[in-house]
């Protein structure tokens, strides 16, 4: 079963091929069996989701069908869960069980989908390799001593080994893109405030996006369809009508203009990569599609930009976690002032730290107008860049990350070099636009990803294209030798 699309479990179940609880038992007993070598799980929910799974099929035989009824599926651990550890893969939150839940999660239980688990992923989701997890790394099923990406790297980890046929991500600067491209599955990044961050655990407020991850963008959909929506809970969602995704995952793309910029394709770039997405982009011309070549001359500034930008917003986020109220407390504080510092010392990984304290500094006095305010400036170049591009075309691609998964240990002394792992993605997240990554080829057995950029809340045209690419080639039915995914 597990070799199946999250769209053909739907059917399987609905015609009776196997109950939920079969399929729930099948993804718990192969989590059991091969998650040990891989970690992409931090807690599998095992008897919340037999519950689950059996409430699922009285459902469907009671002819209540909804979009994810009885469908397994796994969170990332920055979505909050009742009563249910949510530790954001901190040692701060190793603690912490929810007394709430995320609305992105809530609105998928009340489609019928069954919890598995909740995934690993780089602390307080700063990373591009999950690597800084408190609970140890994530390994790449293609080759476990690869990274996966991240920080949704357990998501994607798990995803491929076919450990779950669906997962939730959140994307901040590439988070939900890098790690699907990486590891050959598909992962949607939505318009900002398209699905709602309450109950998320905040990184970069203005940043931050939930989205799904699933072999297919059929399967994306699906999930979109369930998770997007407004939530008066949360002042960033907007209150824009969801689309028909899976309506419009069969429109015809002929005339469809597709904008390459030039800037994704670098002198610098390997030339592999490049050739993966030009080969993609040919297909799509072989549908009806048309290329056209733009530029987003400020995008090379993302990166800059966005670590300004986004530690600022840590900083000031991950204040809260301060040793009193929840989380992480040190042993025997002699006041007020050592409980804080040693609360955070000992509760931080390096990499939050470091990030904090360029927040900090970014915000602090006779710097702000230097960096966070010019940072800021900078990001309405880039997102005025895009909306220059969408005036003379559909939608943009190229590729996801500029190189295959690296060496576990390989980048992590050198933190500038993994902050460029993300330079494909990183403008999206300050534009605040929807994109897509989508399986593509491979490089000597390692899976390269493609990127579809829409305009604002045009996720069903990014994920129309994907399916109509996914339709004409099977990138992404491939699956690694791992656990048997095949």
């Amino acid at each position: 079963m597990h070799d199946k699309t999250l769209t053909e479990l739907k059917a399987g179940l609905q015609a009776g091929d196997f109950s939920s609880r079969e399929l729930t038992e099948h993804f718990l007993e192969r989590i059991k069996r091969h998650d040990g070598e891989l970690n992409s799980f931090i807690t599998v929910t095992e008897e919340q989701a037999l519950r689950q799974a059996d409430a699922a099929d009285q459902a469907i035989a009671a002819g209540d069908h909804r979009l994810l009824t009885g469908l397994p599926i796994a969170h990332k651990d920055i979505f909050c869960t009742e009563g249910v550890r949510t530790s954001c893969g901190s040692r701060m939150l190793d603690n912490f069980i929810a007394p709430y839940t995320a609305t992105a999660v809530e609105k998928m239980a009340a489609e019928g989908a069954v919890m598995l688990g909740k995934t690993n992923m780089d602390e307080f989701a700063m990373g591009s390799s999950n690597e800084t997890s408190f609970y140890g790394p994530v390994k790449n099923p293609w080759d476990t001593e690869r990274v996966p990406g991240g920080s949704s790297g357990g998501a994607a980890a798990g995803l491929a080994a076919r450990l779950a046929p669906g997962a939730t991500g959140t994307d901040t600067g590439g988070s939900i893109r890098q790690p699907a491209a990486l590891n050959g599955v598909t992962g949607l990044k939505p318009t900002y405030g398209r699905v709602s961050r309450w109950g998320m655990i905040a990184f970069a407020s203005s940043l931050d996006q939930a989205g799904p991850m699933a072999q297919s963008a059929e399967d994306c959909a699906l999930m979109l369809q369930a998770m997007a929506g407004h939530d008066h809970r949360d002042s960033t969602s907007l209150n824009e009508k969801v689309d028909d995704y899976l309506g419009a995952l069969n429109d015809d793309i002929s005339g469809l203009t597709i904008g390459i910029p030039e800037e994704f394709f670098p002198d610098t770039l390997d030339g592999a990569i490049a050739d993966n997405s030009r080969a993609a982009i040919r297909e799509l011309e072989k549908l009806g599609a048309k290329v056209v070549s733009v530029s987003l001359p400020s995008v090379k500034l993302s990166v800059p930009a966005y670590y300004v930008i986004a530690p600022a917003e840590a900083s000031s986020n991950l204040s809260r976690f301060d040793g009193v109220r929840f989380g992480h407390r040190c042993d025997d504080p002699k006041d007020l002032e050592d409980l804080y510092k040693r609360s955070r010392s000992e509760g931080f990984g390096d990499e939050v730290k470091r990030r904090i304290l360029v927040g900090a500094y970014a915000l602090s006095a006779g710097y702000y107008d230097a960096y966070y305010r010019r940072a800021q400036q900078v990001r309405r170049l880039i997102r005025d860049d895009f909306a220059r591009a969408f005036e003379k075309v559909d939608v943009l691609m190229g590729p996801t990350a500029p190189e295959t998964a690296f060496k576990l240990g390989a980048k992590k002394d050198d933190p500038v070099s993994m902050y460029m792992a993300d330079v494909f993605t990183i403008g999206v997240n300050l534009a605040g636009l929807p994109a897509l990554s989508m399986p593509t080829g491979f490089i000597n057995g390692l899976p390269t990803g493609t990127q579809i950029i829409g305009n604002y809340f045009r996720e069903g045209q990014i994920l129309n294209v994907a399916h109509k690419y996914q339709q004409a080639t099977d990138w992404h039915k491939q699956a690694p030798a791992f656990g048997g995914a095949q």
